[in-house]
C-alpha cells in the first residue's frame, strides 16, 4: 500500500477488503504486531460484508502496520507505510557580521527546528532569487532537535542591493505526500568600500599639515606674548629709574 503522511495527532484510515464473493463468515482479520496496535488507538468507521474501515490514531513514529485475513480460506496480508512528519514552520536566518567591507567573508547560517523525516528536507540559502548554497541531509544523519545550514560568502558591492534569506523546503511526494516551504524573514548585510593605501596616505598627510599648522600659530602667539610683555615691561624700568634719579638730586 502506498505510503501515508500524518503529523500533529497523526490518523491512518484503514479500510481492510475481501476477495469478491467470499461470504462474511470467510472474512477473518489479524494485525500484526500486536503490542504496537493495541499501543495505537483504533476506531471502527464503518464495514460491510466483505470490507472494515478503520480510523488509527496516535501516531508517534513512522510504522509498518500489516493486515493478515483468509478469505475463502486461503491466507492473505497487506501491510501500510506510516510516516510521521513535521514541516518546517519556522526558519531563522543569521548574517555573521551584518556589517562587512567588500572582498571580506561574512557567515550565513539557517536554523530549522523539529523538522521530520530529515532525509527529506533540503534548505537553500539565497541572495534575492539567487541560490548560493544547498543543504541536504541523509538518512545517517542522527535525529537532530534542529536542521543547521552554514555557509561562507564574500561580500561584494551589489551585496547591499539585495535581501538574504533561507528556504526549507520538505518534499514527501515520493512518499505519496505534498511539498511543504517556508522561508526565513528577510535579512540585509551593510557592505562598505575598505580604504585604499592611497587615500589614507592622503588622510594622513592632511592631518600631519593641520597639526603643523597648529602648533606654528601657537609658538608665534607665544613668541608675540613675549615680545609685547618684554617691551612694557622695559619701558616701565626706564620710567622708574628716572624716578629714582629725581628723588636723589633733589635730596642733594
Amino acid at each position: 500500500m502506498a505510503p501515508f503522511g500524518c503529523w500533529g495527532l497523526p490518523t491512518a484510515l484503514l479500510a481492510l477488503l475481501c476477495c469478491p464473493g467470499s461470504g462474511e463468515k470467510a472474512f477473518e482479520v489479524h494485525m500484526w504486531p500486536e503490542t504496537l496496535v493495541t499501543s495505537l488507538n483504533k476506531t471502527l468507521l464503518a464495514h460491510g460484508p466483505r470490507w472494515k474501515y478503520y480510523s488509527i490514531s496516535n501516531i508517534s513514529r513512522d510504522v509498518v502496520l500489516y493486515c493478515y485475513f483468509s478469505c475463502s480460506g486461503k491466507p492473505r496480508h497487506k501491510f501500510l507505510n506510516i510516516t510521521v512528519y513535521k514541516p518546517p514552520k519556522q526558519v531563522t536566518l543569521k548574517l555573521q557580521p551584518t556589517w562587512v567591507a567588500v572582498g571580506k567573508s561574512f557567515t550565513m547560517e539557517c536554523r530549522v527546528p523539529a523538522v521530520e523525516p530529515l532525509e527529506s528536507l533540503t534548505l537553500f540559502l539565497l541572495r534575492g532569487k539567487e541560490t548560493l548554497h544547498i543543504q541536504t541531509f541523509g538518512r545517517d544523519n542522527p535525529a537532530l532537535q534542529e536542521a543547521t545550514a552554514i555557509f561562507d560568502s564574500t561580500a561584494h558591492r551589489e551585496d547591499k542591493h539585495y535581501n538574504f534569506s533561507c528556504l526549507a523546503v520538505l518534499d514527501l511526494e515520493s512518499r505519496g505526500g505534498s511539498v511543504f516551504r517556508s522561508v526565513s524573514d528577510p535579512q540585509m548585510l551593510e557592505v562598505y568600500e575598505p580604504i585604499r593605501d592611497s587615500q589614507m596616505t592622503v588622510i594622513v598627510a592632511a592631518v600631519s599639515v593641520l597639526l603643523f599648522l597648529f602648533v606654528t600659530s601657537i609658538l608665534l602667539c607665544f613668541v608675540f606674548s613675549q615680545r609685547w610683555r618684554q617691551r612694557r615691561t622695559g619701558s616701565y624700568g626706564v620710567h622708574s629709574s628716572w624716578v629714582r634719579l629725581q628723588r636723589a638730586f633733589r635730596a642733594q
